[in-house]
């Protein structure tokens, strides 16, 4: 099962379910859409739908992380160091993904967006952590990793409810040296 999941029609039919709930959630909310509108959307069968979903809270979580995936670009992080540049890209493209849920994100979504959101920018800030004090599984550079998520988590939901006149950019830049160098330490 591991090679047909790289068949390009099992990836096609994926990505058709996907489009079709995404389709789907602009027209209706989370709550009202069920597996029967998207396979009649999609063109599909119930038995294709859930041949690559769970039900339609996996395809929620899927399509939400795809999302974020393609906001966040991992790959621009590879070869940095944590500095104030890279946490405030990180910042944005959180603020980024919530925005463009915005006027489809009703009840129910906060929860499975919130850990979406701590969990991908989490593996991004251990991988970087890791590669930049050169440590294997640390523990202390885990919990960084996991305080650093859900700091710029909480910014990000403490920003989105103020918005006002702020960039995500503008809210987050005088927290940055507090958090790159310690609070007990004067930023310049």
């Amino acid at each position: 099962m591991g090679e047909t999941k790289t068949d390009p029609r099992i990836l096609r039919t994926r990505k058709l379910i996907m489009d079709s709930f995404i389709e789907l959630s602009g027209k209706k909310e989370f709550k009202d859409i069920t597996v029967k509108d998207i396979t009649t959307e999609a063109m599909i069968n119930r038995a294709t739908f859930y041949y690559h979903f769970e039900d339609i809270y996996d395809l929620l979580e899927k399509v939400l992380s795809e999302v974020l995936l393609i906001n966040l670009d991992c790959s621009i992080y590879e070869d940095r160091v944590l500095d104030e540049e890279v946490l405030m890209k990180i910042f944005k493209a959180i603020t980024d993904f919530q925005l463009s849920l915005s006027h489809r994100c009703h009840r129910g979504y906060e929860d499975i967006i919130a850990r979406i959101i701590r969990d991908q920018s989490e593996v991004i800030f251990e991988k970087m952590l890791v590669k930049q004090h050169g440590k294997g599984k640390d523990q202390g550079l885990r919990v960084t990793a996991v305080m650093l998520s859900w700091s710029l988590y909480g910014a990000s939901e403490e920003w989105r409810r103020s918005s006002g006149e702020e960039s995500p950019e503008e809210y987050i830049r005088g927290a940055l040296p507090y958090l790159l160098k310690g609070v007990n330490e004067k930023s310049d």
